[in-house]
């Protein structure tokens, strides 16, 4: 194996070929990007970025010297329209091919963009979304927030950080309801409140309306919410198109290139990573797909180990999965799984003092911590995912129940 390409250049697909190269991988590694960025970070751009304590220059994930350490060839501002694995080749979008001995599908995914073409309503995903949103809070003092998943809770909290009213709109009945329990999704309903968000539950949004740019949006009981600007948070779509007719299966519903354990797909040679990537995890049940910082990382570098090391070899990637996110200059931290849960139980700390560690079971077994302003103690009990642990085992851990 002397050539192995990369399609996607985001945290995975930079930590993928930072991967071979500690592996002693000293072939051609080509890295492909549809951004004309090199690999930039993201978390920021929902919090500080939009406040205007961040700047472009802080999201450089390496410095120049590392990027060059790495001796890539470096397709970026080029979308990879279609992979032929017969000829083991990624076409390019530009008529050009990639051919390589293995390959790292690591598109990611993109930022689910609302119904219009209106002027004043923005997704947030890119550098550039970023940098429109930011320019757009200083010029307005009101802004309607859609969805209230990780990214709208953030997109609020900088809204708020930069002194605008906030509207925030979520048709279920609490915030992060595919990511965290309702019991503790009312707490961070009330968090909002607490920081003068008009939060609105149960509320599905059916259009947007204005002459010329935004100017209110329309709800599914018929009333309308006045609004100057419109930021959307409706999740993600991975960026699987490009595979279609290669021999690379996609996973029904929410998508995802279907892997084995290993982040094998169906081609042998080819691998996939991040947030396009579903795979099997052995303590969870079915299949997971995490859009986590973390998980781009590690498991650019476990699909990487198990591709050097070739097939019928490797090792299973079974990680505990950790999440993080910054609301109102407050931490809020996931190990684990957070829903669907049938057991939920506070800990240490209590959610009046938004200060909490709350344990998640399902079927008598513990699959998630979750922590606000609690890190030290939520870290504390990683290992006990990292195996499986039985609810009143975990119960057990717990000292001092404060």
């Amino acid at each position: 194996m002397r050539d192995i390409a990369i399609a996607g250049a985001g945290m995975a697909g930079l930590h993928a070929a930072e991967s071979l190269r500690e592996a002693g991988f000293d072939g051609r590694i080509t890295l492909i990007g549809e951004e004309g960025h090199r690999p930039y970070s993201r978390p920021p751009l929902s919090k500080e970025f939009l406040t205007g304590k961040g700047a472009p220059a802080g999201l450089d994930l390496r410095e120049d010297a590392a990027f060059g350490a790495l001796d890539l060839d470096w397709r970026l501002g080029r979308r990879a329209r279609r992979l032929r694995p017969r000829e083991r080749a990624i076409e390019l979008d530009d008529g050009s091919a990639v051919t390589a001995d293995g390959v790292v599908i690591a598109t990611g995914s993109r930022a689910r963009r609302p119904g219009t073409a209106l002027p004043g309503v923005h997704a947030l995903r890119t550098v550039e979304d970023a940098e429109a949103v930011r320019d757009a809070f200083k010029a307005h003092d009101r802004v309607v927030v859609v969805g209230a998943g990780f990214i709208g809770a953030e997109i609020a909290s900088s809204a708020r950080t930069a002194g605008l009213e906030v509207v925030l709109i979520e048709a279920a009945p609490t915030p992060l309801t595919r990511v965290v329990d309702p019991r503790i999704g009312s707490v961070l309903t009330e968090l909002h409140r607490d920081n003068g968000v008009d939060v609105r539950l149960g509320s599905g949004v059916t259009g947007f309306e204005g002459r010329g740019r935004v100017e209110r949006v329309r709800l599914d009981d018929g009333s309308a919410v006045e609004a100057p600007l419109v930021v959307a948070g409706l999740g993600a779509l991975p960026n699987t198109e490009w595979l279609e007719g290669s021999g690379v299966e996609v996973a029904a519903g929410t998508g995802g290139v279907l892997c084995d354990e290993y982040c094998r797909t169906a081609l042998p040679g080819v691998y996939a990573a991040g947030d396009i990537a579903a795979w099997p995890h052995p303590r969870y049940g079915g299949r997971m797909r995490l859009e986590h910082w973390t998980n781009a990382g590690e498991q650019a570098a476990a699909a990487v180990g198990n591709l050097l090391a070739g097939e019928g070899a490797g090792t299973p990637y079974t990680p505990v999965p950790y999440f993080w996110s910054d609301q109102y200059g407050m931490k809020i931290q996931l190990l684990g799984q957070a829903a669907p849960a049938d057991t939920a139980e506070i800990v240490h700390g209590s959610a009046e003092d938004r200060k909490f560690v709350a344990f998640l079971g399902r079927a008598g077994m513990l699959v998630g911590v979750l922590g606000l302003r609690s890190t030290p103690k939520v870290m504390r009990y990683r290992r006990l995912l990292s195996e499986p642990t039985t609810w009143q085992d975990a119960l057990a851990e717990v000292s001092p129940r404060s």
